[in-house]
């Protein structure tokens, strides 16, 4: 099994949230993956491009070498633009990020870990855990 980490959790992580942290922990000690979706590296390294702050991203980054990130492949793509428009068709938004991220874990088959589920419950195909709660 392949977790994907939403970037509400590995902001959680970077923040020391304890419970977010023996999670990640525990699915270590249970076998399961560990992957960061290419849209929450961009959203956390963005982050600190626009308000530095040395201590957090020396801990993201020693969390980029031990769980790898992913990268969007043209499935990937596709699925999200299949998702927005499945939305607008709905009359509901959601932004491009989270679609990103949803695309991702729907066409590998990974399993999103968020706290945000209100933002991806209705996307079809997408299975979700909160790690937060």
């Amino acid at each position: 099994m392949i977790y994907a980490l939403d970037t509400n959790i590995v902001s959680y992580f970077i923040q020391d949230n304890e419970r977010v942290i023996a999670r990640l922990r525990a699915a270590l000690a249970d076998g399961i993956t560990l992957i960061i979706p290419p849209v929450t590296y961009y959203e956390i390294r963005r982050g600190f491009k626009h308000k530095p702050a040395p201590r957090k991203e020396k801990a993201f980054s020693r969390m980029c070498a031990l769980y790898s990130v992913g990268e969007m492949n043209l499935a990937a793509w596709e699925c999200a633009a299949e998702i927005y428009g499945d939305n607008c068709r709905q009359g509901k938004h959601i932004s491009d990020d989270d679609i990103l991220v949803a695309a991702f874990c729907v066409v590998y088959g990974y399993t999103l870990v968020t706290h945000n589920v209100r933002h991806f419950e209705h996307i079809d195909g997408l299975k979700l855990v909160d790690w937060k709660q």
